[in-house]
Protein backbone atom coordinates (compact mmCIF):
# COMPACT_ATOMS: atom_id res chain seq x y z
CA UNK A 1 0.00 0.00 0.00
CA UNK A 2 1.60 3.34 -1.10
CA UNK A 3 2.16 6.06 1.50
CA UNK A 4 2.48 9.78 0.87
CA UNK A 5 6.00 9.88 2.34
CA UNK A 6 7.09 7.44 -0.37
CA UNK A 7 5.26 9.07 -3.27
CA UNK A 8 5.41 12.86 -2.99
CA UNK A 9 3.77 13.42 -6.36
CA UNK A 10 1.65 11.42 -8.79
CA UNK A 11 -1.96 10.69 -9.61
CA UNK A 12 -4.69 10.47 -6.99
CA UNK A 13 -5.81 6.83 -6.74
CA UNK A 14 -8.43 6.13 -9.39
CA UNK A 15 -11.27 5.35 -6.98
CA UNK A 16 -10.69 8.57 -5.04
CA UNK A 17 -10.19 10.69 -8.15
CA UNK A 18 -13.45 9.33 -9.53
CA UNK A 19 -15.29 10.23 -6.31
CA UNK A 20 -13.83 13.75 -6.30
CA UNK A 21 -14.89 14.32 -9.91
CA UNK A 22 -18.39 13.02 -9.15
CA UNK A 23 -18.63 15.43 -6.20
CA UNK A 24 -17.45 18.29 -8.42
CA UNK A 25 -20.14 17.39 -10.97
CA UNK A 26 -22.82 17.20 -8.26
CA UNK A 27 -21.70 20.37 -6.49
CA UNK A 28 -21.27 22.56 -9.56
CA UNK A 29 -24.49 24.22 -10.67
CA UNK A 30 -22.99 24.94 -14.08
CA UNK A 31 -22.06 21.30 -14.67
CA UNK A 32 -25.47 20.06 -13.53
CA UNK A 33 -27.16 22.32 -16.09
CA UNK A 34 -24.66 22.15 -18.96
CA UNK A 35 -23.69 19.66 -21.64
CA UNK A 36 -20.88 17.54 -20.18
CA UNK A 37 -18.10 16.12 -22.34
CA UNK A 38 -15.46 13.64 -21.21
CA UNK A 39 -11.98 14.58 -22.41
CA UNK A 40 -9.04 12.25 -22.99
CA UNK A 41 -6.70 15.11 -23.94
CA UNK A 42 -6.51 18.82 -23.22
CA UNK A 43 -8.47 19.75 -26.35
CA UNK A 44 -11.65 18.42 -27.92
CA UNK A 45 -13.68 19.68 -30.87
CA UNK A 46 -17.41 19.52 -30.23
CA UNK A 47 -19.87 19.39 -33.18
CA UNK A 48 -22.75 21.83 -32.65
CA UNK A 49 -25.57 22.16 -35.20
CA UNK A 50 -26.52 25.79 -35.80
CA UNK A 51 -29.16 25.17 -38.49
CA UNK A 52 -31.03 21.89 -38.79
CA UNK A 53 -31.74 19.90 -41.92
CA UNK A 54 -34.95 20.77 -43.79
CA UNK A 55 -37.88 18.45 -44.52
CA UNK A 56 -39.83 18.68 -47.79
CA UNK A 57 -43.24 17.63 -49.14
CA UNK A 58 -42.81 15.28 -52.07
CA UNK A 59 -45.10 13.67 -54.57
CA UNK A 60 -44.97 10.05 -55.69
CA UNK A 61 -41.76 9.44 -57.61
CA UNK A 62 -40.43 12.96 -57.04
CA UNK A 63 -36.89 13.62 -55.94
CA UNK A 64 -36.60 14.61 -52.28
CA UNK A 65 -35.13 18.07 -51.83
CA UNK A 66 -32.16 18.42 -49.56
CA UNK A 67 -30.67 21.17 -47.49
CA UNK A 68 -27.48 20.76 -45.52
CA UNK A 69 -27.39 21.33 -41.79
CA UNK A 70 -24.88 23.94 -40.64
CA UNK A 71 -22.31 22.82 -38.09
CA UNK A 72 -19.69 24.57 -36.06
CA UNK A 73 -16.89 22.82 -34.23
CA UNK A 74 -15.94 24.84 -31.16
CA UNK A 75 -12.90 23.59 -29.29
CA UNK A 76 -12.97 22.85 -25.59
CA UNK A 77 -9.64 23.48 -23.90
CA UNK A 78 -9.04 21.91 -20.51
CA UNK A 79 -7.32 24.27 -18.08
CA UNK A 80 -5.49 23.36 -14.91
CA UNK A 81 -7.38 24.03 -11.68
CA UNK A 82 -5.45 23.57 -8.45
CA UNK A 83 -6.16 23.63 -4.73
CA UNK A 84 -3.63 23.59 -1.89
CA UNK A 85 -4.66 22.14 1.47
CA UNK A 86 -2.27 22.40 4.47
CA UNK A 87 -2.10 19.29 6.66
CA UNK A 88 0.08 18.04 9.50
CA UNK A 89 3.26 16.12 8.70
CA UNK A 90 1.72 13.06 10.29
CA UNK A 91 -0.42 12.71 7.18
CA UNK A 92 2.70 11.62 5.29
CA UNK A 93 2.60 8.38 7.25
CA UNK A 94 -0.96 7.62 6.09
CA UNK A 95 -1.86 5.59 3.04
CA UNK A 96 -2.37 7.76 -0.04
CA UNK A 97 -5.84 6.39 -0.64
CA UNK A 98 -6.87 7.16 2.96
CA UNK A 99 -5.62 10.75 2.79
CA UNK A 100 -7.59 11.55 -0.34
CA UNK A 101 -10.64 9.76 1.01
CA UNK A 102 -10.53 12.15 3.97
CA UNK A 103 -9.87 15.28 1.91
CA UNK A 104 -12.08 14.67 -1.11
CA UNK A 105 -14.95 16.87 0.16
CA UNK A 106 -12.58 19.82 0.67
CA UNK A 107 -10.91 19.30 -2.70
CA UNK A 108 -14.20 18.95 -4.61
CA UNK A 109 -15.74 22.02 -2.98
CA UNK A 110 -12.74 24.18 -3.83
CA UNK A 111 -12.83 22.95 -7.44
CA UNK A 112 -16.52 23.52 -8.14
CA UNK A 113 -16.62 26.91 -6.41
CA UNK A 114 -13.75 28.20 -8.57
CA UNK A 115 -15.20 26.64 -11.72
CA UNK A 116 -18.73 28.04 -11.28
CA UNK A 117 -17.51 31.59 -10.64
CA UNK A 118 -15.27 31.40 -13.73
CA UNK A 119 -17.91 29.91 -16.06
CA UNK A 120 -20.75 32.18 -14.92
CA UNK A 121 -18.94 35.45 -14.25
CA UNK A 122 -15.43 35.15 -15.67
CA UNK A 123 -14.01 35.53 -12.17
CA UNK A 124 -10.28 34.60 -12.14
CA UNK A 125 -11.03 32.70 -15.33
CA UNK A 126 -8.63 31.13 -17.85
CA UNK A 127 -11.48 30.49 -20.29
CA UNK A 128 -12.16 32.47 -23.45
CA UNK A 129 -15.85 32.88 -22.61
CA UNK A 130 -18.28 33.10 -19.72
CA UNK A 131 -22.03 33.49 -19.64
CA UNK A 132 -22.63 36.86 -18.00
CA UNK A 133 -20.17 39.00 -19.97
CA UNK A 134 -21.93 38.63 -23.32
CA UNK A 135 -25.50 37.48 -22.62
CA UNK A 136 -28.58 39.73 -22.76
CA UNK A 137 -29.43 41.52 -19.52
CA UNK A 138 -32.55 42.83 -17.81
CA UNK A 139 -32.12 45.34 -15.00
CA UNK A 140 -34.10 44.93 -11.79
CA UNK A 141 -36.75 47.60 -11.38
CA UNK A 142 -39.34 48.31 -8.72
CA UNK A 143 -41.72 45.90 -10.44
CA UNK A 144 -42.46 42.38 -9.29
CA UNK A 145 -39.87 39.63 -9.50
CA UNK A 146 -42.10 37.42 -11.66
CA UNK A 147 -42.37 40.11 -14.34
CA UNK A 148 -38.62 40.66 -14.27
CA UNK A 149 -37.83 36.94 -14.55
CA UNK A 150 -40.38 36.62 -17.37
CA UNK A 151 -38.59 39.43 -19.20
CA UNK A 152 -35.32 37.53 -18.82
CA UNK A 153 -36.90 34.45 -20.41
CA UNK A 154 -38.32 36.65 -23.17
CA UNK A 155 -34.80 37.81 -24.06
CA UNK A 156 -33.77 34.21 -24.67
CA UNK A 157 -36.93 33.47 -26.65
CA UNK A 158 -36.54 36.59 -28.80
CA UNK A 159 -33.15 35.24 -29.86
CA UNK A 160 -34.82 32.00 -31.00
CA UNK A 161 -34.01 29.74 -28.05
CA UNK A 162 -35.96 28.04 -25.25
CA UNK A 163 -35.10 28.38 -21.57
CA UNK A 164 -34.48 24.92 -20.11
CA UNK A 165 -32.91 25.91 -16.80
CA UNK A 166 -31.90 28.65 -14.41
CA UNK A 167 -28.95 29.46 -12.19
CA UNK A 168 -29.51 31.89 -9.34
CA UNK A 169 -28.15 33.19 -6.10
CA UNK A 170 -29.61 31.54 -3.04
CA UNK A 171 -30.86 34.90 -1.77
CA UNK A 172 -33.68 35.01 -4.35
CA UNK A 173 -35.45 32.01 -2.82
CA UNK A 174 -37.77 34.19 -0.74
CA UNK A 175 -38.84 36.15 -3.81
CA UNK A 176 -39.42 32.92 -5.71
CA UNK A 177 -41.54 31.39 -2.95
CA UNK A 178 -44.00 34.26 -3.29
CA UNK A 179 -44.59 33.78 -7.03
CA UNK A 180 -48.00 32.46 -8.09
CA UNK A 181 -49.64 31.76 -11.43
CA UNK A 182 -53.09 32.99 -12.46
CA UNK A 183 -54.71 30.16 -10.49
CA UNK A 184 -52.73 30.90 -7.33
CA UNK A 185 -50.44 27.87 -7.72
CA UNK A 186 -46.75 28.35 -6.88
CA UNK A 187 -44.41 28.94 -9.84
CA UNK A 188 -41.39 27.88 -7.81
CA UNK A 189 -41.44 24.22 -6.75
CA UNK A 190 -38.95 22.76 -4.29
CA UNK A 191 -37.94 19.11 -4.54
CA UNK A 192 -35.57 16.63 -2.95
CA UNK A 193 -33.16 16.42 -5.89
CA UNK A 194 -34.28 19.33 -8.02
CA UNK A 195 -36.00 22.70 -7.66
CA UNK A 196 -38.10 24.04 -10.51
CA UNK A 197 -39.09 27.50 -11.75
CA UNK A 198 -41.73 27.72 -14.49
CA UNK A 199 -41.37 23.93 -14.82
CA UNK A 200 -37.62 24.11 -15.52
CA UNK A 201 -34.75 23.17 -13.16
CA UNK A 202 -33.21 25.97 -11.14
CA UNK A 203 -29.80 25.64 -9.50
CA UNK A 204 -28.85 27.81 -6.52
CA UNK A 205 -25.14 28.54 -6.69
CA UNK A 206 -23.56 28.29 -3.25
CA UNK A 207 -20.15 28.43 -1.56
CA UNK A 208 -19.18 31.90 -2.69
CA UNK A 209 -19.21 31.18 -6.43
CA UNK A 210 -22.16 33.51 -7.11
CA UNK A 211 -21.35 37.23 -7.35
CA UNK A 212 -24.35 38.92 -5.74
CA UNK A 213 -23.55 42.37 -7.10
CA UNK A 214 -23.48 41.13 -10.71
CA UNK A 215 -26.65 39.08 -11.17
CA UNK A 216 -29.75 37.73 -9.46
CA UNK A 217 -30.66 34.99 -11.91
CA UNK A 218 -29.44 33.57 -15.24
CA UNK A 219 -31.75 31.76 -17.67
CA UNK A 220 -30.78 29.92 -20.80
CA UNK A 221 -30.77 26.96 -23.12
CA UNK A 222 -27.93 25.17 -21.39
CA UNK A 223 -26.98 22.74 -24.13
CA UNK A 224 -24.95 25.65 -25.48
CA UNK A 225 -22.93 25.71 -22.28
CA UNK A 226 -20.18 23.09 -22.69
CA UNK A 227 -18.07 21.56 -19.93
CA UNK A 228 -15.16 19.17 -20.51
CA UNK A 229 -13.50 17.15 -17.73
CA UNK A 230 -10.35 15.04 -17.72
CA UNK A 231 -10.67 11.87 -15.63
CA UNK A 232 -7.41 12.08 -13.71
CA UNK A 233 -6.34 14.25 -10.78
CA UNK A 234 -2.69 14.85 -9.97
CA UNK A 235 -1.21 15.67 -6.58
CA UNK A 236 2.05 16.98 -5.19
CA UNK A 237 3.27 17.28 -1.60
CA UNK A 238 4.69 20.71 -0.73
CA UNK A 239 7.08 20.98 2.21
CA UNK A 240 8.84 24.35 1.97
CA UNK A 241 6.22 26.68 0.51
CA UNK A 242 4.81 29.85 2.03
CA UNK A 243 1.06 30.01 1.37
CA UNK A 244 0.29 33.68 0.71
CA UNK A 245 -3.50 33.22 0.81
CA UNK A 246 -3.53 31.10 3.96
CA UNK A 247 -2.86 33.00 7.18
CA UNK A 248 -1.67 31.66 10.51
CA UNK A 249 -2.91 32.81 13.93
CA UNK A 250 -0.71 35.93 13.72
CA UNK A 251 -2.25 36.98 10.42
CA UNK A 252 0.91 36.18 8.48
CA UNK A 253 1.15 33.93 5.40
CA UNK A 254 1.47 30.32 6.51
CA UNK A 255 5.04 29.01 6.25
CA UNK A 256 4.96 25.22 6.05
CA UNK A 257 8.54 24.84 7.28
CA UNK A 258 8.03 27.14 10.27
CA UNK A 259 4.76 25.48 11.23
CA UNK A 260 6.18 21.95 10.73
CA UNK A 261 3.41 21.23 8.23
CA UNK A 262 3.07 20.07 4.64
CA UNK A 263 0.50 20.90 2.00
CA UNK A 264 -1.24 18.76 -0.59
CA UNK A 265 -1.67 20.39 -4.00
CA UNK A 266 -4.36 18.66 -6.06
CA UNK A 267 -4.83 19.51 -9.73
CA UNK A 268 -7.63 18.66 -12.13
CA UNK A 269 -8.17 19.73 -15.73
CA UNK A 270 -11.51 21.15 -16.77
CA UNK A 271 -12.69 23.11 -19.80
CA UNK A 272 -15.57 25.50 -20.40
CA UNK A 273 -17.10 27.15 -23.45
CA UNK A 274 -20.29 29.16 -23.87
CA UNK A 275 -21.02 28.42 -27.54
CA UNK A 276 -23.99 30.77 -27.94
CA UNK A 277 -24.18 33.68 -25.49
CA UNK A 278 -27.43 34.76 -27.16
CA UNK A 279 -29.07 31.61 -25.74
CA UNK A 280 -28.74 33.13 -22.25
CA UNK A 281 -30.04 36.16 -20.39
CA UNK A 282 -29.53 37.50 -16.88
CA UNK A 283 -31.49 39.50 -14.33
CA UNK A 284 -28.97 42.02 -13.04
CA UNK A 285 -29.04 44.68 -10.33
CA UNK A 286 -29.19 48.28 -11.45
CA UNK A 287 -25.57 49.53 -11.54
CA UNK A 288 -24.51 51.75 -8.66
CA UNK A 289 -23.93 55.39 -9.52
CA UNK A 290 -20.30 56.03 -10.47
CA UNK A 291 -20.71 59.55 -11.84
CA UNK A 292 -19.20 62.83 -10.67
CA UNK A 293 -21.31 65.78 -9.59
CA UNK A 294 -18.44 68.29 -9.86
CA UNK A 295 -15.07 68.40 -11.61
CA UNK A 296 -12.82 71.45 -11.68
CA UNK A 297 -9.17 72.11 -12.48
CA UNK A 298 -8.51 75.45 -10.77
CA UNK A 299 -10.02 78.28 -12.81
CA UNK A 300 -9.45 76.45 -16.10
CA UNK A 301 -12.34 76.04 -18.53
CA UNK A 302 -13.05 72.44 -19.43
CA UNK A 303 -13.78 71.53 -23.02
CA UNK A 304 -16.53 70.41 -23.32
CA UNK A 305 -18.33 71.93 -20.34
CA UNK A 306 -18.52 69.42 -17.49
CA UNK A 307 -21.38 66.94 -17.59
CA UNK A 308 -21.67 63.79 -15.48
CA UNK A 309 -22.21 61.70 -18.63
CA UNK A 310 -19.09 62.98 -20.42
CA UNK A 311 -15.84 61.29 -19.37
CA UNK A 312 -13.13 62.98 -21.51
CA UNK A 313 -12.06 66.63 -21.33
CA UNK A 314 -9.24 68.95 -22.34
CA UNK A 315 -8.08 72.26 -20.95
CA UNK A 316 -5.07 74.57 -21.08
CA UNK A 317 -3.25 76.77 -18.58
CA UNK A 318 -0.53 79.37 -18.81
CA UNK A 319 -0.37 79.81 -15.07
CA UNK A 320 3.22 80.49 -14.08
CA UNK A 321 2.64 78.61 -10.83
CA UNK A 322 3.03 74.85 -10.88
CA UNK A 323 0.16 74.42 -8.42
CA UNK A 324 -3.44 74.34 -9.56
CA UNK A 325 -6.20 72.84 -7.44
CA UNK A 326 -8.00 69.72 -8.76
CA UNK A 327 -11.44 69.01 -7.29
CA UNK A 328 -13.84 66.12 -7.97
CA UNK A 329 -16.96 65.10 -6.05
CA UNK A 330 -18.88 61.85 -6.48
CA UNK A 331 -22.62 62.11 -7.13
CA UNK A 332 -23.35 59.39 -4.57
CA UNK A 333 -22.05 59.73 -1.03
CA UNK A 334 -21.01 56.07 -0.76
CA UNK A 335 -18.69 56.28 -3.76
CA UNK A 336 -14.96 56.97 -3.51
CA UNK A 337 -12.91 59.23 -5.77
CA UNK A 338 -9.23 58.79 -6.66
CA UNK A 339 -7.41 61.49 -8.61
CA UNK A 340 -4.07 60.89 -10.32
CA UNK A 341 -1.95 63.34 -12.28
CA UNK A 342 0.09 60.82 -14.23
CA UNK A 343 1.24 58.43 -11.50
CA UNK A 344 1.04 61.01 -8.71
CA UNK A 345 -2.00 60.76 -6.41
CA UNK A 346 -3.75 64.08 -5.84
CA UNK A 347 -6.15 64.65 -2.97
CA UNK A 348 -9.38 66.27 -4.10
CA UNK A 349 -9.29 69.97 -3.27
CA UNK A 350 -5.52 70.12 -3.04
CA UNK A 351 -3.00 71.59 -5.46
CA UNK A 352 -1.43 69.42 -8.15
CA UNK A 353 1.96 70.01 -9.75
CA UNK A 354 1.80 70.40 -13.51
CA UNK A 355 4.60 69.88 -15.99
CA UNK A 356 5.19 71.75 -19.23
CA UNK A 357 3.21 70.23 -22.09
CA UNK A 358 0.42 67.69 -21.67
CA UNK A 359 -0.64 66.37 -18.26
CA UNK A 360 -3.19 63.54 -18.08
CA UNK A 361 -5.44 63.56 -15.05
CA UNK A 362 -7.45 60.41 -14.31
CA UNK A 363 -10.37 60.61 -11.89
CA UNK A 364 -11.67 57.15 -10.94
CA UNK A 365 -15.04 56.85 -9.20
CA UNK A 366 -15.69 53.54 -7.45
CA UNK A 367 -19.02 52.43 -6.00
CA UNK A 368 -19.13 48.82 -4.85
CA UNK A 369 -17.85 46.69 -7.73
CA UNK A 370 -18.66 49.39 -10.30
CA UNK A 371 -16.27 52.08 -11.44
CA UNK A 372 -15.93 54.84 -14.02
CA UNK A 373 -12.89 56.87 -15.01
CA UNK A 374 -12.93 60.49 -16.19
CA UNK A 375 -9.84 61.94 -17.90
CA UNK A 376 -8.71 65.53 -18.33
CA UNK A 377 -5.79 66.46 -20.58
CA UNK A 378 -4.26 69.62 -19.13
CA UNK A 379 -1.80 71.33 -21.44
CA UNK A 380 0.53 73.79 -19.74
CA UNK A 381 2.29 76.28 -22.00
Amino acid sequence: MPYLKDELKGFVPVEQASEIIKKVARGSSVIRLSRLEQMTSDTKKIPVMTNGAGAYWVGEGQRIGTSGATWIFPELRAKKLAVIIPVTKEKLNDATIDVFSELRENIAEAFYEAFDSAALFGYNSPFSSNILSSCAKVEITDGSFDLASADVMAKVEEAGYDVNGFAAKIGVKNSLRKLRDANGAPIFITGTDQNELYGQPIEFVRNGAWKDDQAELIAGEWKYSLVGIRDDIEYEILTEATLQNTLDADGKPLSLAEQDMVAIKATMRIGYLCVKPEAFAALVPKPLDTSLSTLTIGECSLEPTFSAEVTEYTTTTSNESDNITATATAAESGATVEIKNGEAVVESGSAATWSEGENVVAIKVTNGSYSKTYTVKVTKS
